[in-house]
């Protein structure tokens, strides 16, 4: 454990046992001071996911936290036509519950597949946080790939070749499998809505290198036939499953975890429908494009 400085002695930085994350111990989300707030910023930079145990957040005291990150994204447009809590439009909720007939979030309790928060955007958001309300008794877990370690366990030849191209970002469908509102399917991934960014990139704060893949599904690296393109898509992501460069976190009420949405992915496990689950979800915006490294 490394004791780090901010509110007394019992504020604890212990790494998750994983491949990527820490787990920060003795802090109360609701009265950060700045000291406390530059050493949780310098554990995300140095760790991408954090998790931060035992809150008892509000709303809007989910939303002031968030801030200290950066301005914040509205909550995107859900299937039902909502999108957020009342009153408070950066808040996206994330549940499988319906009440009076209809779901009061987004993404059902199917499996959420790996992804990177809005990565089909020019300005991807460059961090997420996820606040959990209800869960349930089994599932629902999330799991998290560590995009440094992802590059570094390519093999050479394979690094060389997507160095310096481009991967297509889709747009059409949200990481429940839905299209999105206002996009039409193509059935064409050269021809889909989305952002070309770099396969490998250069973080801004950290100044490492990662992999930058967003999602699987209808991405297309520029400039090769659809077939090359998928079998390289298929290679870089055979390795994402790899225990040694990820986390699997199983849920408690009240716990909040932030992550790097630009050097990690994540993904959800299904659950069983008739269980609850709502978690608060906010994003804070990307400052700039993926850069090539």
């Amino acid at each position: 454990m490394d004791q780090i400085s901010g509110q007394g002695d019992g504020f604890y930085l212990v790494p998750t046992g994983g491949g990527v994350g820490a787990e920060v111990r003795g802090v109360d989300l609701r009265v950060v001071d700045d000291a406390t707030f530059a050493a949780i910023a310098r554990a995300w930079t140095e760790h991408a996911v954090l998790l931060f145990r035992g809150q008892h957040l509000t709303d809007p005291d989910l939303v002031a936290f968030s801030r200290r990150f950066g301005g914040l994204d509205l909550a995107p447009i859900q299937e039902t036509g909502r999108r957020s809590v009342q009153g408070l439009p950066e808040i996206y909720v994330v549940s499988n519950v319906i009440e009076n007939g209809a779901p009061i979030g987004s993404l059902g309790s199917g499996e959420a597949v790996w992804h990177t928060d809005m990565s089909y955007l020019p300005e991807p958001p460059k961090a997420s946080l996820l606040y959990a309300v209800e869960i349930p008794p089994v599932g629902g877990n999330t799991s998290f790939v560590n995009m440094y370690a992802a590059l570094e366990a390519l093999p050479e030849a394979l690094r060389r070749r997507v160095a310096g191209l481009r991967v297509k970002h889709d747009g059409t469908y949200n990481s429940g499998g839905y299209v999105r509102q206002g996009v039409a399917e193509t059935g064409d991934p050269r021809t889909s809505a989305g952002t070309l960014h770099p396969l490998i990139c250069r973080h801004p704060e950290s100044g490492r290198e990662m992999l930058y893949l967003g999602r699987r599904r209808n991405a297309y690296i520029e400039g090769l036939e659809l077939a090359e393109s998928e079998a390289l898509l298929d290679a870089l992501w055979a390795g994402m499953d790899d225990p040694a460069i990820g986390y699997s976190h199983r849920w408690q009420v009240g716990d909040l975890v932030l992550w790097d949405n630009r050097c990690t992915m994540h993904r959800r496990d299904a659950f069983d429908p008739s269980s609850r689950r709502v978690m608060h979800r906010t994003q804070v915006k990307g400052s700039a494009p993926p850069s090539a490294a």
